[in-house]
């Protein structure tokens, strides 16, 4: 059977970066860590080199390839949230361990991997289109961490 599996490279921290996903995520688990069997560029004999890990259910490996790459943008999470209360516990939580702010729902973890913490009413509002989507749209290009409330009177052209 094939199966996909996204990798993720970090400097050398993929072990405790997948046990903060998995403390802060529902669905996430740590599973196996590889170590080196030899040294490498960024490591030696017996460093964690692989860590298996899951983020809400997706299959995921973080490398620990040391700093000859960098994450960007080009790739996120996208964790869906149910209410203000979900947004602010994901949000507070990766910022909150030495991360960083975005704009439109965008914030990034200490490692560098970036997060995109979208309540479902901008999903669906997005998905109505027309003066909806542009009302929430605009809302949405004013904040960092996303407003549910604000949204909200957006989509009803409050």
């Amino acid at each position: 059977m094939t199966s996909a599996t996204i990798c993720i490279w970090y400097d050398r921290d993929a072990e405790a970066a997948a046990r903060f996903y998995a403390a802060t995520f529902p669905d996430t688990t740590v599973g196996a860590v590889q170590y080196a069997p030899g040294d490498f560029p960024d490591g030696k004999a017996g460093d964690a080199l692989t860590v298996e890990f899951t983020v809400m259910g997706i299959a995921c490996i973080g490398l620990n390839g040391g700093d000859a790459f960098k994450q960007s943008e080009a790739f996120s999470f996208q964790i869906e949230t149910g209410d203000q209360a979900e947004t602010d516990r994901y949000w507070n939580a990766i910022v909150g361990n030495g991360g960083q702010e975005s704009q439109c729902g965008w914030c990034k973890d200490r490692w560098g991997v970036s997060w995109q913490i979208t309540p479902r009413v901008l999903t669906e509002a997005m998905a109505k289109g027309g003066e909806t989507a542009r009302r929430a749209f605009e809302a949405m290009m004013t904040m960092q961490k996303i407003d549910v409330a604000k949204i909200e009177a957006a989509v009803r052209g409050a």
